[in-house]
């Protein structure tokens, strides 16, 4: 993102600072309330330029009672007239939209709060905001993308922002294709279905050329789910914001006995909350019946996935450390389900550093694939050690970088060098015989030997002579200190 714009949006985020409001994720959502009506009325003046140059009347968004809520009228309103029309007319008027008829966005937007506090903090936001080059969808995408990196704590359900380079290395790992159905069950701000899609886009290049191909990718190949009405709205928004139409962004509980999705999807893409634990009334009873009456998120998680995908569907997520160790019937369960009757391909181990400063929390990447057969034949391993940040919680660029080794050799797992690898490299295989040994350990350090650095002593001789001239020293000192005496 050019530097200009970078400022731009830092402006319009301190005139909401010294305005008074200061949580990032009401701030965010303001600004994406003011983005949709803006956007409304983008729409709406392409509409009319259209229907010039077609000589036709289409569909129109306002109608003549509210040409007052279009972003190109109301924008010059002075301070206080502008907050009032506000007020009493454009939040009323986005909300009624909610049937969809009028706008992919508006049943996103039912429930939208307009929480600005006074007519000159809005006037100073509808300008800056006016003044963003937002023609394009990279443009759209890359506002967005800086203002959610904005966030910077973590929910009170565990949840907690995604590092956008761990993202990308996730769905570079998985590939998506053009066939695929791709869900987040906890979708926070929607980045791995941002991502998914930014991929399909450079490297599925007929995808927006057929017709049908276009259909799915618009309309049926994009679902997130979360329990917190705020992420839904931002989640939406980011995702149209990044060029997808109509993306399936739902309130929906993944792991509640409401949760009806089974055998719907072909691609899993998650970081699923880690701390949370539920009422097991609240549970869906297939999923505790694979977790052994588990109430972790943690686990449950990892079950809805198995219960969410096709057979022949991938998972890429990410889990704590403790899902690959823990020694409870719970943790078990889960690990023995993956191994025994499905298909486990992977296991990355991060460093404890890549969540910070939201959380040090040591994580893993665990993939998959779902066959209701097994298939586990030996698991491949990496020890991440760089991802290309320090890893404190100033998250500053360095040189170290394993993620492009990663991407190349897990591409690459089934050549010659990489199924012969020693345990002392940082990847290396492990087979399914030698885990259920270990009662379904996956933890790397259970597999990984380490080599201690050859040390070189210095010969007797050399250490002798040097003792030696450490006592004639001593010697000396001795005889000047009894001189003195």
């Amino acid at each position: 993102m050019e530097t200009d714009l970078r400022n731009k949006i830092d402006r319009i985020w301190e005139s909401f600072w010294t305005g008074g409001i200061t949580n990032p994720l009401t701030v965010i959502e303001q600004i994406t309330y003011l983005l949709f009506i803006k956007g409304l009325d983008d729409v709406e003046i392409r509409s009319e330029k259209n229907d010039v140059f077609l000589g036709i009347t289409s569909s129109r968004i306002f109608d003549e009672k509210h040409q007052n809520c279009r972003w190109s009228v109301f924008k010059d309103y002075e301070a206080g007239k502008m907050f009032k029309n506000m007020q009493e007319e454009v939040f009323p008027f986005i909300k009624s939209l909610g049937d969809g008829k009028n706008s992919n966005y508006a049943k996103y937007m039912q429930d939208a709060l307009f929480l600005v506090p006074t007519p000159l903090l809005l006037q100073k936001v509808v300008t800056g905001i006016d003044n963003l080059p937002m023609n394009d969808r990279d443009t759209k995408g890359d506002v967005y993308e800086y203002l959610l990196s904005k966030l910077s704590t973590a929910g009170t359900n565990g949840q907690f922002r995604t590092p956008r380079h761990i993202i990308r290395m996730m769905v570079e790992l998985m590939k998506p294709t053009a066939q695929d159905i791709i869900v987040d069950p906890a979708c926070g701000s929607a980045g791995f279905l941002v991502e998914a899609g930014e991929y399909l886009r450079k490297n599925a290049k007929d995808i927006l050329n057929d017709k049908e191909q276009k259909e799915h990718f618009n309309n049926t190949m994009f679902y997130g789910f979360d329990i917190d009405p705020t992420m839904l709205r931002i989640s939406a928004m980011n995702l149209m914001q990044h060029g997808i139409e109509n993306p399936n962004i739902e309130y929906k509980n993944s792991i509640g006995e409401d949760n009806e999705d089974k055998n719907k999807y072909t691609l899993v893409l998650a970081n699923p909350p880690f701390k949370g634990s539920l009422d097991l009334e609240t549970i869906s009873k297939d999923l505790l019946g694979m977790t052994n009456k588990s109430k972790k998120t943690e686990l449950l998680f990892l079950a809805l996935f198995l219960k969410v995908l096709k057979t022949g569907g991938r998972a890429a997520s990410i889990v704590p450390d403790g899902v690959l160790f823990g020694s409870s019937n719970q943790h078990k369960a889960i690990r023995k389900e993956i191994i025994e009757n499905h298909k486990l391909e992977a296991i990355i181990s991060m460093p404890s550093g890549v969540f910070k400063p939201y959380a040090g929390v040591s994580t893993a990447i665990m993939i998959f694939t779902k066959t209701g057969q097994g298939g586990t034949n030996k698991v491949w391993f990496y020890d991440m050690q760089a991802d290309g940040y320090s890893l404190d919680d100033q998250r500053q660029p360095i040189k170290d970088n394993d993620i492009p080794d990663i991407i190349e050799r897990f591409n690459n797992r089934n050549s010659d060098e990489e199924q012969k690898r020693e345990r002392t490299e940082k990847s290396f295989f492990v087979s399914k015989e030698e885990i259920v040994n270990n009662e379904y350990d996956l933890s790397i350090n259970k597999y990984k030997k380490f080599v201690d650095p050859p040390v070189t002593y210095e010969k007797p001789e050399a250490i002798l002579k040097r003792v030696i001239a450490m006592e004639d020293e001593i010697q000396q000192k001795l005889k000047e200190l009894e001189g003195i005496l």
